[in-house]
């Protein structure tokens, strides 16, 4: 069962949540407290449990029509663990929320009570938003930039243009990954009678749609202060790692899952690249 829970959980992408949160956390508040590392944890390990054991749980009809399915990019369970995951979710995540909504102040309860609702809403039966075109995208970017939303919140940042800017990039780059990230399931979603950006746009102007949005990203970092137009380069990759696929069609959409994969793998090299540029920051303060 351990071993099912961490493959639910995608290990590949704890840390897409908790660096955010982590780094915005420390950048606000100038310290890493006792909270910081419990918010850390949380979003590391019980957020990423949540937001894909539910998925995993809810979408097991149509993952079972989906070859990428059944390891890093999604573990196929058994029903009968279902009923475990889902109490597993709620067991992790519980004590954490207690513990930050008891030092949290109400503006930074509510974001992480957006966050949350935001992760149910994905693919829980009756809200389904992952099933629902564009309202996908919005909602999956929601999953990533909430955890930096409510860690800047919660240390009581001063949310100036510069710092709302590189939040709607981030935004942006969130829409755009999970917009891509929806190409190479066109063909198993239609066949299962799902929704999606990429069942609608189809596979050529979803995969145009990410590209502007990595270039909007990239575009708003430049209105910055130093080093944030440094950091706007960073969007140059994940357009490169997308255009070879602006002219897919749609039967050969699963070929998108090539590019997924150097996706996955180069959010790694930029948050590295992203770590140096904020230490540059820091230490030129």
């Amino acid at each position: 069962m351990l071993r099912e829970l961490t493959v639910t959980s995608r290990p590949v992408s704890w840390v897409n949540t908790a660096y955010p949160f982590a780094a915005a956390y420390l950048l606000a508040a100038g310290q890493i407290d006792w909270i910081a590392v419990v918010g850390t944890l949380f979003f590391l390990i019980p957020y990423n449990l949540a937001m894909y054991g539910i998925n995993d749980v809810f979408d097991h009809e149509s993952d079972l029509l989906n070859p990428r399915k059944g390891g890093a990019e999604g573990a196929v369970v058994d029903r009968s663990r279902h009923r475990g995951i889902l109490v597993a979710c709620a067991v992790a995540c519980v004590p954490f929320l207690a513990v930050l909504g008891i030092v949290g102040s109400w503006r930074s309860n509510l974001v992480l009570l957006l966050s949350m609702a935001a992760l149910l809403a994905y693919s829980a039966p009756g809200l389904r938003f992952k099933e629902r075109p564009f309202l996908d995208s919005l909602t999956s970017s929601t999953h990533f930039v909430s955890p930096a939303l409510y860690g800047l919140v919660l240390a009581g940042a001063h949310f100036d243009y510069a710092l709302v800017a590189i939040l709607v990039a981030f935004f942006l780059w969130g829409m755009a990954s999970h917009a891509f990230g929806a190409v190479q399931d066109i063909v198993p979603d239609r066949a299962a009678s799902l929704g999606s950006i990429g069942t609608v746009l189809g596979a050529r102007w979803t995969v145009r749609f990410a590209a502007a949005a990595y270039l909007g990203a990239g575009a708003l970092l430049l209105t910055t202060d130093w080093p944030g137009p440094l950091a706007a380069l960073l969007a140059l990759p994940y357009l490169a790692n997308v255009l070879p696929y602006a002219r897919l069609r749609d039967e050969d959409s699963a070929a998108a899952n090539a590019g997924w994969r150097r996706f996955l793998w180069l959010n790694y090299a930029t948050g590295f690249i992203v770590t140096m540029l904020l230490i540059w920051h820091v230490l030129g303060r």
